[in-house]
Order: C-alpha cells, then structure tokens, then sequence
C-alpha cells in the first residue's frame, strides 16, 4: 500500500484513549495489514482497500487542539506499510511535545531489515518513541499484559533504547 506525504488511508481514529499507550492518546486505526493474524481484535483494518482517505493536516489540527494528549498512537491495520506519511505526521507531534507510539506486526529486527531499502520504514523507526512489536498469537494471548494482546509482543522503549519490562507510566 502506498500513501502520499499529506494522505493516510485511515479506518478510523479515537480522539482520547487511556487504553492505547501511556496517557490520555490520539489513536489513528490505518488501514491495510498484510499480517491477518487470528484472532486480531481490528479485522476490518486488514483491507488494503477499505477505510478512506484523510489528510495528515486534518488529523494534525485534531490533535493539536486536545491540551490533555500526553500522545498520539499509530495502530491499525500495519503502520508501516504507510510509514512515510506517518513519519512526516510523527515531526509534527514531537514538534507539539507529544510522544509517538507504533503498534507493529513485525519484529523489530525485521523492520531494521526492511529500512536497508526502505526509508520511509527507517524514518517512521527513528520517529517512533515506543514500539509494541509482533504479531499477535492467539495461542500466547494474555489479558495481564499492559499495551499488548499476546506474551511474544514486546513494548521496545526507542528513545531509550531498551525493552520495556516494567509497567509503562
């Protein structure tokens, strides 16, 4: 899938969430996910198709009006199969003072692989100050984890360069 720098294909947004990272959050549901994994709890983001067009300055001016966003989320569907309009909407939250946090089926290690010749997936990493990644696994589901649906996910600190064992505040 691909975006342009100002048009996400979006299937939905929550305008304040406490159950999508730290803190009150702006949480952007994207549309498309090539991972279809069981069980997941946003089937209908899985349509590369689906959803609709919406510009990042319109999603940005939502945002910037809520005083109360300690941040805003990427999930979806698959961030980063439109990372580089979420990378250039990402500049602009960290300009605001607000934190990013992307939910991503792949793994870490294979997002870095995939940046040696993307850079859009580079610049949505460097963008990204939390990262929950790997799918999920029906089989590892576990309600007790904070921010993540299933035990293989891991919430990887960027900013700080380490994995988050602890509870995130």
């Amino acid at each position: 899938m691909s975006s342009t720098a100002s048009q996400l294909r979006v299937n939905g947004t929550i305008a304040e969430s406490v159950v999508d990272g730290p803190g009150i959050r702006y949480v952007i549901f994207v549309q498309g996910c090539p991972h279809h994994c069981e069980g997941c709890h946003n089937p209908q983001t899985h349509d590369f198709e689906g959803g609709s067009w919406v510009d990042t300055d319109t999603l940005f001016r939502e945002i910037e009006q809520d005083p109360l966003l300690r941040g805003v989320t990427f999930s979806g569907g698959e961030p980063f199969c439109q990372a580089g309009a979420l990378a250039k909407l990402a500049a602009k939250i960290h300009a605001r003072g607000l934190d990013v946090m992307t939910y991503t089926g792949f793994t870490y290690e294979a997002l870095w692989d995939k940046a040696r010749t993307e850079p859009d997936i580079l610049a949505l990493l460097q963008a990204t100050d939390t990262l929950v990644d790997g799918p999920f696994l029906l089989a590892q589901r576990d309600l007790t984890l904070r921010f993540r649906g299933s035990a293989n996910q891991r919430v990887l600190r960027l900013r700080e360069g380490r994995i988050a064992d602890e509870p995130i505040a």
